[in-house]
């Protein structure tokens, strides 16, 4: 059997499990929630996260966007529209592919920046998207390189679900939630938090307390760049 048949006869396989329905509609769910926030904001012209200072890296990044005018506006109505093709069953495919480019700028933004408002849920989003777009593979495959296609076609709701449970799947989704926040929380040396008091509180009575606080008071007080700050970090523990 050629890979490609086999791979289809599992997504079959999948698509007639009434657990995976349930954790793709719980996917559309939480990524149209998410976005239908986010994109209201922008929208109505407030900036977001609003209780964040001007002087950290995202603060920064969030104020200079909030100031470019209609293009703050384009992204939240791209972002509301991506959220309302999620909720209507025929348009899922298209929300999730309009979806996938906002939210993995989010998540390599929130990386860059080390931001723990967005550190674990952007990853996770970013996985729910590509969950969906696998949901709909059969409605995707053919932007696909593929050379031939089989006869797949348009897969029907079936008329009756499999309730098998699929541990081995929602075990590996459990430990990758658990991976994400582990790397959120020991992934970094240090992180820029959100504030000068959370910043200089993961460093208190360790063995780099004094050049954690002026790396603290480099972001927060100074507003320098992550990366500047963070190569005076460096210098500071070598002495």
């Amino acid at each position: 059997m050629k890979p490609i048949l086999a791979i289809e006869q599992f997504y079959l396989e999948v698509k007639r499990n009434r657990w995976y329905w349930l954790f793709s509609i719980f996917c559309r769910l939480a990524l149209a929630y998410a976005f239908i926030v986010a994109g209201l904001v922008k929208i109505v012209g407030e900036r977001f996260a609003s209780g964040l200072s001007d002087l950290h890296p995202m603060g920064a990044y969030l104020e200079a966007l909030h100031h470019t005018g209609y293009y703050y506006t384009f992204i939240g109505i791209a972002q509301m529209l991506a959220a309302i093709l999620l909720l209507i069953p025929r348009t899922v495919t298209l929300g999730a592919l309009l979806y996938l480019p906002i939210i993995v700028n989010i998540w390599l933004l929130s990386f860059a920046v080390r931001f723990e408002g967005s550190i674990v849920t952007s990853p996770l989003m970013v996985l729910a998207n590509l969950y969906l777009l696998a949901w709909n593979y059969d409605r995707l495959r053919y932007i696909l390189p593929f050379r031939e296609f089989s006869e797949l076609g348009i897969i029907q709701k079936p008329t009756k679900y499999s309730t098998k449970f699929p541990f081995l799947f929602f075990s590996g989704v459990v430990v990758t939630v658990a991976l994400t926040i582990l790397f959120a929380r020991f992934g970094h040396e240090v992180m820029p938090r959100n504030s000068l008091a959370d910043c200089k509180k993961q460093f208190v009575n360790t063995e780099n307390e004094a050049a954690g606080f002026e790396f603290c008071e480099c972001i927060h007080k100074n507003g320098q760049p992550l990366e500047e700050c963070l190569n005076e970090f460096e210098s500071l523990k070598e002495k």
